[in-house]
């Protein structure tokens, strides 16, 4: 991809590098390394690791609490590689800043684990905070579910699978760049585009070890690939963020369309010349923050309007 198309700020800070992670070897070094990230506190939190999930929870409590609401945030990572830990700034700002309890949750990782382990340890995490909400101080009906990326997709599926179930459901789906369909992987003709960050070939290798076949199948497992629910209506007000020149633009953008078709609020954030995951590698660009300002402020209202 011409570099002129990413927005001029985020130019100097766009990695410039195809991550190899189909090396199995890679990826394991990448998630030891993610793992033994240390955790920089943040004044105003408090962190704890809780045990009880599938595997295990982070906590993110403020101490000053503006809200009983909370948030169970996914990281990313192509459903192959990443940590919650490398998550843990920004969570720890948006507790801090929101004024509410945030738990970000760690799932098995494909090729090793492929589906459904990673929906299941989301959805094992999500019962964990709803069984815990009365010590935490959280209202189980004011819980938003999150995620970046593959993040954002395992978050959207999450909402799925608890809204077809038992209350309680999530209140809100706050989705950033999310990873929703794994068609786009099977349209080849992307692979020439060489997105930035995260381009098709990485795509497919990703869905392919997530679903243990070739993505773009006539039929996908339920709640593996959330662009494939035929009915959407009923499930909880997004905010999806993207940019648009991320591979996921076109899956993002139809999502939010027919969610808004099935009757769900959606506020899209569209983000000029932004590459796959800009918040993050560009955080310090007046672009980034804005939109994570945005984004917050979104969550906040969604939280507070929750009856």
């Amino acid at each position: 991809m011409d570099l002129k198309r990413v927005a001029p700020e985020l130019r100097p800070w766009v990695p410039k590098y195809r991550m190899p992670i189909e090396s199995s070897l890679l990826r394991l070094v990448a998630n030891v390394i993610l793992g033994l990230l240390p955790h920089r506190s943040l004044s105003g939190v408090r962190f704890e690791r809780r045990d009880g999930a599938a595997h295990s929870v982070r906590l993110f409590t403020p101490q000053e609490r503006r809200s009983r609401g909370a948030l169970l945030w996914v990281h990313g990572g192509g459903l192959i590689i990443g940590h919650p830990a490398m998550d843990d700034q920004f969570c720890a700002e948006t507790a801090r800043e929101l004024g509410i309890v945030v738990v970000s949750a760690r799932y098995r990782l494909a090729p090793r684990h492929p589906y459904p382990a990673a929906i299941d340890d989301g959805h094992a995490a999500w019962e964990w905070l709803t069984r815990n909400a009365g010590s935490l101080g959280v209202d189980p009906g004011r819980i938003a579910v999150g995620g970046q990326s593959a993040g954002g997709g395992l978050a959207a599926a999450l909402a799925q699978r608890v809204c077809d179930g038992q209350p309680p459901h999530p209140v809100a789906q706050w989705l950033f760049c999310p990873m929703l369909d794994d068609r786009t992987a099977a349209q080849l003709d992307l692979d020439a585009q060489e997105h930035f960050v995260w381009d098709n070939r990485l795509n497919r290798f990703g869905w392919r070890a997530y679903l243990g076949r070739e993505p773009g199948g006539t039929t996908a497992p339920r709640y593996a690939v959330p662009a494939r629910r035929d009915d959407l209506t009923g499930l909880p007000t997004a905010w999806i963020g993207v940019g648009d020149v991320d591979l996921f633009f076109a899956e993002d953008l139809a999502y939010a369309r027919r969610l808004t078709a099935g009757g769900v609020p959606v506020t899209l954030d569209v983000v000029p010349g932004a590459p796959h995951g800009f918040e993050v590698w560009g955080r310090k660009t007046q672009t980034a923050s804005a939109y994570r300002d945005r984004a917050r402020d979104w969550l906040s209202t969604a939280i507070s309007a929750c009856p």
